[in-house]
């Protein structure tokens, strides 16, 4: 058994001793009691997962990064033509 100091306010440590001298028990025991019962209940929790952060798919990439700029500002002709097919699809 190893040693160690715990520090406890001074209402909890009347309380303690008042449980203590009911049981006719030793402080210690009833501490080490309490420590192995929150163990016992920790150990039967399944383990946590870590955190997930929100995700989605957003696709592949539809443009090489070399045209990137010509797309975004209506100077590339495949786009152009592209946009040209869609519209008439959609009438």
């Amino acid at each position: 058994m190893q040693k160690i100091q715990i520090l406890f306010p001074d209402p909890v440590m009347e309380r303690l001793r008042a449980v203590a001298r009911q049981q006719d028990r030793p402080v210690s025991e009833l501490v080490r009691r309490a420590v192995d019962r929150l163990l016992e209940q920790v150990t039967a929790l399944p383990p946590k997962q870590p955190a997930r952060f929100p995700t989605f798919h957003g696709g592949g990439v539809l443009v090489d990064a070399g045209r990137l700029k010509d797309v975004l500002h209506g100077q590339d002709e495949e786009v152009r033509q592209a946009g040209r097919s869609d519209s008439r699809r959609s009438r």
